[in-house]
């Protein structure tokens, strides 16, 4: 397919969503300390719940949802979350939420007898867009016969992070998305050079933070390229009519991927037992650089023979 004739997905945004999850996923834990105000080291377990839950209709239907994710953090205590990604406000999103998080909780509640006891997630929904429409905060009440309980759904808006405050605050998991701040200048960038080099400027600065963190041990190199790879996957959803922004982002995170593609990660990922990545990195170098697994696995310092006992191990 042309480039310039790239289809527009909704559903990316959610993909990179779950990406960042699976794949940077102690990322996440910073998020979870701004928006519950919770405080976590990064050094916790993260364990992952399904995402895919048949919910039972009215009529006797199952219908399958897909969320998000839901997730437990292993620390001082377990506590669950469910974390929502939505690029606007939409009318039914509550209803969505509640469903899923009964669902989760129903999941796994404990029977006993005639006692079943259910523990709700605590969630939240970050949004990608910031309108008029935009709540600050959601709530959910829940009334049985006698009492009614506030099951609150937090909000976290991206456009309220500077580029600073998500260094500061080590929002990184908000990078790939940063350039929904963007948007309202989309064709103002369309049209002129100096300021679509502005943007460029800027990822390029991006890119820079995101070096030092990897030297500075505080992120592998295998996360930066995630967050530099989904940089690129959403600007070229979302400027996917602005053929200069898209393909701006991509030649200064598209450049860094390359340089990413090399002895660090393919190492970093193999002395790990990294077996997926490893598999995956390696092939990305064949792919993106043009090599012959052989040129690839001589390029990085191990043998074709590693290469295929890793891939050997997924199957």
């Amino acid at each position: 397919m042309n480039e310039q004739t790239k289809p527009y997905r909704g559903a990316a945004y959610d993909d990179v969503f779950r990406t960042l999850l699976v794949d940077c996923r102690q990322l996440i834990i910073p998020v979870v300390n701004e928006v519950f105000h919770e405080d976590y080291s990064g050094a916790e377990e993260i364990v992952f719940s399904q995402n895919e839950h048949f919910l039972n209709q009215q009529d006797g239907r199952q219908e399958k949802r897909i969320t998000d994710t839901s997730f437990t953090i292993v620390g001082v205590e377990r506590r669950k979350y469910l974390m929502e990604c939505q690029s606007r406000p939409d009318s039914s999103m509550l209803i969505r939420i509640f469903e899923y998080v009964t669902q989760i909780a129903l999941d796994e509640g404990e029977l006993d007898r005639e006692s079943l006891q259910v523990t709700f997630p605590r969630s939240a929904v970050l949004f990608l867009r910031n309108n008029r429409n935009t709540p600050d905060s959601m709530e959910i009440w829940i009334r049985t016969p006698g009492d009614e309980t506030l099951y609150e759904v937090r909000v976290m808006r991206l456009t309220d992070y500077t580029l600073e405050t998500i260094f500061q605050k080590s929002l990184l998991f908000l990078f790939p998305f940063y350039i929904f701040t963007h948007e309202k200048y989309f064709a103002e960038y369309e049209k002129d050079a100096v300021k679509l080099e502005t943007l460029k400027e800027e990822y390029h600065y991006i890119a820079l933070r995101l070096d030092e963190l990897v030297e500075q041990g505080k992120i592998n190199a295998i996360v930066c390229r995630t967050l530099m790879e989904m940089s690129i996957k959403v600007a070229e959803n979302i400027a996917v009519k602005y053929e200069s922004v898209w393909k701006g982002v991509k030649e200064i995170m598209g450049g860094r991927i390359l340089e990413y593609e090399t002895k660090t990660i393919m190492r970093e990922g193999f002395s790990q037992g990294k077996s997926q990545t490893t598999v995956r990195d390696i092939d990305n170098l064949m792919k993106n650089l043009g090599l012959t697994l052989a040129e690839a696995c001589r390029a990085i310092g191990i043998t074709e023979g590693d290469y295929r006992a890793a891939k050997a191990s997924l199957v």
